[in-house]
């Protein structure tokens, strides 16, 4: 049996992406790569101080590494700032918000989808890897912008 051949490696520049509005006020993202079959996905996350995730839950694992700016574990009241690494696992629920004066930006790789969560525990939204891949190509198709992320 002969190896296959490495595949080629596919550099993104996120520093010639503009920040992609997320819907919400206050969340933006530069989307690195999408993962083909709906699995996940790996992007630069913006918020903007004092923006709240609500609470929701990971169907896979995420792994999270905050560049810069701070976010508070609504859930723990833990700051994560520059340079921490958070891995959340699969089923993991939490909510958070940036604090501080400057955006908090995290490169995060997201496994599954995130279910956002009511009160009482139930599903009130879902967003995938093909939301969010739908998301980018709307906004490069309005803005006239080049297609910059992977997509696997």
């Amino acid at each position: 049996m002969t190896p296959a051949a490495p595949a080629a490696s596919h550099p993104v520049h996120p520093d010639r992406m503009p920040w992609i509005p997320m819907g919400r006020p206050g969340l933006s993202f530069k989307p690195l790569r999408f993962f083909r079959d709906d699995s996940g996905w790996m992007y630069l996350f913006r918020l903007e101080p004092g923006t709240v995730i609500p609470l929701h839950r990971h169907t896979g694992e995420a792994h999270g590494f905050n560049i810069s700016g701070s976010r508070k574990l609504l859930d723990t009241g833990e700051v994560i700032g520059p340079g921490t690494y958070v891995y959340e696992p699969p089923g993991n629920v939490d909510t958070w918000m940036a604090v501080g004066d400057e955006p908090t930006i995290i490169l995060i790789n997201v496994r599954g989808a995130i279910e956002y969560l009511g009160k009482d525990g139930e599903v009130t939204g879902r967003v995938t890897s093909n939301d969010r891949l739908k998301t980018y190509q709307r906004w490069c198709e309005e803005h006239g912008t080049a297609f910059l992320a992977t997509v696997e």
